[in-house]
């Protein structure tokens, strides 16, 4: 039975990836000087230390509509950032990368009050424009996993079962008491987590990611 998976890619999505180490400027951007200074490049795509430390604000705020508030290092958010730009390029490749305007446009209200409203002073220096395109990446992030890797993930009856009798015979509680749906959701879940991570690991083999020194503040 095939269920949708939401929260559980997110928490895959953002936890830390192993990612290979390099400087940016090994990146080949060019002779010319990056007056800014670079995070990451992502087969090619630089990735500034303003984007981090604008990725540090946001996910502190929460400012996803139903996400936690998360306090990230610099190089927490970094591997987030990366991680999430991998699958936008993988949408680009794939001539993917679109999501439903309406859905779009309602997390992107719900994101502006989340940010009005927080406490942190940084919030103030983030534009409406950039969370819009927080909130954009983060949806497509989610509608990529659901149709590329969830959509495919199926947990059939008998394992069902057999996981409901593994669990009644581990902690005494009778099998009828134990809810087939609960069992069959986190079943679900651990298996998207294990191609999700999997995907991951793919993606990042196949990639060239250059990591420029951080500086935690």
């Amino acid at each position: 039975m095939k269920r949708p998976c939401h929260g559980v890619l997110l928490l895959c999505i953002l936890s830390v990836i192993p990612l290979s180490t390099g400087s940016a400027e090994e990146s080949g951007t060019g002779e010319y000087r990056l007056y800014e200074a670079t995070a990451a490049t992502v087969n090619g795509e630089v990735l500034f230390l303003s984007d981090v430390v604008r990725e540090i604000c946001l996910r502190g705020c929460g400012a996803f509509p139903g996400d936690e508030r998360a306090l990230l290092s610099l190089s927490e958010a970094r591997d987030r950032l990366i991680a999430e730009t991998l699958v936008r390029q993988e949408e680009e490749k794939l001539a993917l990368g679109t999501v439903d305007n309406a859905a779009l446009q309602e997390a992107v209200a719900g994101a502006l009050d989340i940010m009005r409203a927080c406490p942190s002073p940084c919030a103030s220096e983030v534009s409406g424009e950039q969370v819009r395109e927080y909130v954009a990446r983060r949806l497509l992030v989610m509608e990529f996993f659901q149709n590329r890797v969830a959509v495919f993930v199926d947990v059939s009856e008998e394992v069902v079962q057999r996981e409901i009798q593994h669990r009644a015979s581990r902690t005494g509680v009778p099998a009828g008491d134990i809810p087939a749906d609960v069992v069959r959701k986190e079943l679900f879940d651990e298996e998207t987590t294990r191609e999700v991570r999997n995907w991951f690991d793919r993606a990042t083999s196949k990639s060239k990611i250059l990591l420029s020194p951080l500086e935690e503040r």
